[in-house]
Formats: structure tokens, sequence, C-alpha cells
């Protein structure tokens, strides 16, 4: 596993480094394939934020923490990707057997939770607005993402409210 370490305005140590490395190289022999780990690490107030993100065959893990101590988000980090990668597996494991991309057998099992299901679902026309107007939107149904059709780029397009409290917007393509 190819692990790359970003520090925003933080020196990344040898010592964070070598406790990254550790942790992280463990997650990789989950893996047959090789892959990159991106990891970013800076300050937030007067704590440490640390968010990873492995890829690996299509498939996107990735776990942030803040915490005010460096090594307990590595820690925190590491565990919460494992989970995924367990998570993952077993999905993969009823979905198709054959397949090579992970290591099924050195992920540990985690207690099987029940899944997710559909239970409602809603049609709706897409009103024209822009951004601005679908945030508002958004912010009025007390919602945290909004569907609406792109004035700007004629296109379909969802707002979402981040965990910072400010605002993301995709757009699709087609």
């Amino acid at each position: 596993m190819k692990i790359i370490v970003t520090g925003k305005n933080i020196n990344v140590s040898d010592k964070i480094q070598t406790a990254i490395d550790k942790k992280f190289e463990k997650l990789g022999k989950y893996f047959a394939d090789d892959i990159k780990a991106n990891i970013v690490i800076h300050p937030e107030k007067a704590k440490v934020k640390l968010e990873a993100t492995i890829v690996a065959k299509g498939t996107i893990f990735r776990a942030e923490d803040v915490s005010q101590d460096v090594f307990d988000c590595i820690d925190i980090v590491a565990d919460k990707l494992q989970s995924q990668m367990s998570k993952y597996k077993g999905k993969m494991l009823r979905k198709n057997k054959a397949n090579e991309s992970v290591r099924f057998e050195m992920i540990p099992e985690i207690e099987e939770k029940e899944e997710g299901k559909v239970v409602k679902t809603k049609r709706f026309q897409l009103t024209p607005m822009t951004v601005d107007e679908a945030i508002l939107q958004m912010e009025l149904l007390q919602h945290t993402f909004f569907v609406f059709l792109n004035i700007e780029t004629d296109s379909v397009g969802v707002v979402y409210k981040r965990e910072d409290k400010d605002y993301g917007v995709l757009n699709t393509i087609y």
C-alpha cells in the first residue's frame, strides 16, 4: 500500500508518519492489488482533524476524526476503515463469491447488523432554480439536501449541508 500523508498548516513529524505507516500497512494487507491511501492532517481550532481515503477497485473507503491527540485520530480512523472493509467484505461475499480483489480471510468478522432497506419512495417535479435558491428551499424544508434543476448548468443538481455547516453542490454530467 502506498501511503501519502499531507499536513495542512501542520508539520507531519517522523513519529506521526511512523504511526500512520504502522496502522495503515495492516489495512493494505486486505487487498490483492497495489492501492493508495491519502491521509490529510490539519488543525481545527484546538484539535487535530485526520481524514483518510482509500480507493480500491472503484470502491472508496473514507473515514475522519477530530481529536486532541493526532495518535488517537490515527487509531480511530484506522478502526473505522477496518469496519467499513469488513462490511464491504460481507456484501461482496453475498454478491459475488469469486471476487478476488479483497483478501476476505484477513478482514476480521463483525456483528451483522440488519441492512437498511427502502421504506419510502417519492416522485417530484424538478424546479429550475439557481444554487442560492436551492439552498434557501433546502433550509425552508429543514432538509440536509435538495435536488433541483440548475438554471446555470441546465442539469440536475443536489445541494447539501456539510458537517462544517457550509454547503456543497453536486452537478450531473451526461
